[in-house]
């Protein structure tokens, strides 16, 4: 080698975490050589994770790289929702918005809004910086309720919080119930152990109204209609009860209202649920004789069911089950939703609600963003809101009806601000745009709601252009509004030691980027759920104080199918398999695997309605319409129709996607969207 020539810099390999909304939480190692990412795997070392990605965030390099990638602060000067911007200069970004933001702060800080979500679910990403700094304003408050929140409050009021079996321990099952998850699109390594132990002879039974890629690699399906989930655990506790396949000790030791139970579940008849859940009804009888008489028996839910009028019901439902049959004994046993409860994370430390100093804001239901824009001055809203601070999310995209969030959005008089990577639908609205890093340029500390690791997440890269974290717009914005306390300029690193203080080894975490929780193998083996009573509540005594059904129960979907003859369809909007949520839309790879935007419809349907495959198709009801090709297909069960999302609206064929069609209606309890009750009609375009 020539004297002159430079010397090669070794690769070196940086350990991370998947920042992206999944139950799997993935431990990350990312090459980097000549300070470029060159490739992103799996941790090996991480049991969770055990060496193996997604094909999506696989291609996080790509989507790091991508030649789209917004690197410079902008400022519109077209129409809204144009697209249209100019470069500005950091500094001329920041002193107008803490200008915008003081003036209207002065007037009302409530008329200030924040709107973000799981973007990214990192504790210091999320709302570390961001919940300091609206505290201090006196910002309104953002009810953070779009995808979760029915199933979280279903769980406190059962088990006594968002907790649950230990996920390893399903490859040791005998039955697996999959309800309402696509476990090989969304939660890929749980599936991984679903397949051990059916190598070892489980059983695997997929519930979901749609046929999935998983529902395909089960032994059976039951492919029930959307919003009647609850409706199926009745019948199966019918039958559990009718049969004796019961744990009487455990019902005694460690539950709460068995009696009020019983005499609910002797309402629903296998032949009563068969006519509202569209099963037949020897397949419910079956399905209980299997859960009735296998030990261990573990139950996968997701939360796709609980995104109807009924869904915190239906998985209170579900919840009780494990309890009759007394599965919790076993560590192959019980039930998982979320396993969130289970950390000790310091929110409170990290957000600082404190510095609201006795203020109480209103609270604005992010699902409700297009109703709260557009309806000033109204007694459900409160004053009119000015200002949106928009980071984490897509909102245009990803909340419901979003005809009306488009039209909240487009408001000459609102001021928005953008914290984003790309020019997402959300980003087309914003007076300001400015560029964020992903999550190879930042330090970042992560939970799980899918196992039992803290993961740390470490800087790989320098941030591209002038990209900035989220913290450090916020530290910005904190110092020209003259919020001068210290608390705004701690780093990022140190918010990572704080958020589990002496909870979780940080030597630990910097030493082989994960850490493990101590939790027990069977953690209700002997009780002692984190409820009230210690006990499994199929009687929740707070429910009733609210003046609400103790018990669960079926309770019908705002839209309920076949009872409408403008719109006969009921309409379900699972996730497209290669996107996550709006994220990964304009990755090229991604989207060349995807295609465009379908609508699955049963054949029967189809032919009713003179539609062929591959046809360009109407998808229409009182909210709006959408057009997109419709593939005829088995995975669509008749009488529903998957509209596959969330596609940028951008992307889609008239300017529009699914949630055109979706509703602001809200769930029976959590507060939470109504994605999967929504009833429709399809006509050829």
């Amino acid at each position: 080698m020539d004297a002159s020539s430079p010397v090669p810099v070794p690769a070196r390999q940086v350990r991370g975490a998947c920042p992206h909304d999944c139950p799997d939480t993935c431990a990350l190692i990312t090459t980097v050589q000549d300070g470029v990412a060159l490739r992103v795997q799996g941790n090996p070392e991480h049991a969770a994770t055990a060496g193996v990605l997604c094909n999506k965030v696989s291609h996080y390099p790509e989507r790091t790289y991508h030649p789209e990638r917004l690197l410079q602060p902008m400022r519109r000067v077209g129409p809204k929702g144009s697209g249209r911007f100019e470069r500005v200069a950091w500094d001329t970004a920041l002193a107008d918005i803490a200008a915008r933001l003081k003036a209207i702060a002065a007037r009302d800080p409530q008329a200030i809004l924040p709107y973000s979500y799981c973007g990214t679910m990192g504790l210091v990403q999320g709302e570390s910086m961001a919940g300091r700094f609206f505290h201090q304003l006196g910002a309104s408050l953002l009810d953070r309720t779009i995808c979760a929140s029915a199933g979280a409050e279903a769980l406190t009021y059962t088990l006594g919080g968002k907790v649950g079996m230990k996920v390893e321990f399903f490859a040791e099952a005998k039955l697996i119930l999959v309800w309402g998850s696509n476990s090989i699109a969304s939660n890929l390594h749980f599936w991984r152990l679903a397949q051990e132990a059916k190598r070892n002879g489980a059983r695997l039974v997929c519930i979901d109204p749609r046929r999935s890629e998983t529902a395909e690699k089960c032994h059976e399906h039951v492919q029930l209609l959307p919003g009647t989930d609850a409706a199926l655990a009745l019948a199966l506790m019918h039958e559990l009860i009718a049969n004796d396949w019961l744990d009487h000790e455990y019902i005694a030791s460690h539950t709460v209202g068995f009696e009020a139970l019983r005499e609910r579940a002797q309402r629903w008849s296998p032949e009563r649920t068969a006519a509202v859940c569209g099963v037949p009804a020897q397949q419910i009888r079956d399905l209980a004789r299997a859960y009735g008489t296998t030990q261990p028996a573990a139950i996968r839910l997701n939360y796709g069911m609980q995104r109807v009028r009924g869904g915190g019901n239906a998985v209170r439902a579900v919840a009780c089950l494990p309890a009759l049959t007394g599965a919790w004994r076993h560590r192959a046993g019980g039930v998982l939703l979320s396993s969130g409860g289970f950390y000790p994370a310091d929110r409170a430390a990290l957000q600082r609600p404190d510095l609201l100093a006795g203020r109480t804001p209103r609270t604005i239901n992010m699902v409700q963003i297009g109703d709260a824009l557009l309806h000033a001055g109204s007694a459900q809203f409160g004053p009119r809101i000015d200002a949106v601070v928009v980071y984490n999310s897509n909102p245009v995209a990803v909340a419901p009806e979003s005809g009306r969030v488009v039209r909240g959005f487009a408001r000459e008089d609102l001021f928005t601000v953008v914290i984003e990577q790309f020019r997402t639908d959300t980003a087309d609205y914003a007076d300001y745009l400015l560029p964020a890093t992903t999550q190879l340029e930042h330090w970042d500390i992560h939970a799980s709601y899918g196992h039992t690791d803290v993961l740390l997440n470490r800087p790989a890269i320098a941030p591209l252009g002038e990209a900035r974290t989220n913290t450090q717009v916020f530290r910005d914005l904190a110092a020209r509004m003259g919020f001068d306390d210290p608390l705004f300029r701690e780093s990022d690193e140190s918010l990572c030691r704080l958020a589990f203080g002496d909870q979780v080894d940080f030597d630990v975490l910097l030493q082989q980027g994960f850490a493990s929780l101590r939790v027990p193998d069977a953690p209700f083996a002997e009780g002692r759920f984190p409820s009230p009573s210690g006990r499994c509540e199929f009687f929740s005594e707070r429910l009733a104080r609210q003046g609400l059904d103790g018990l669960p129960d079926h309770v019908p979907n705002h839209e309920v199918p076949g009872s409408s003859a403008h719109y006969p369809l009921a309409m379900i909007s699972p996730p497209a398999r290669n996107f996550l949520n709006s994220t990964f839309v304009n990755v090229q790879s991604l989207r060349d695997i995807e295609g465009e935007p379908i609508l699955e419809m049963h054949a029967s349907d189809a032919a009713a309605r003179g539609i062929q495959d591959a046809q360009v198709v109407c998808v229409f009801n009182d909210r709006g319409e959408y057009v997109c090709k419709v593939r005829v297909s088995p995975r669509a069960r008749p009488g529903v129709v998957n509209g596959l999302g969330i596609w940028w609206r951008k992307a889609g064929l008239a300017g529009t996607n699914v949630n055109q069609l979706t509703s602001q209606k809200l769930t029976d309890m959590g507060r939470a969207p109504v994605f999967y009750d929504c009833l429709v009609e399809v006509r050829p375009a």
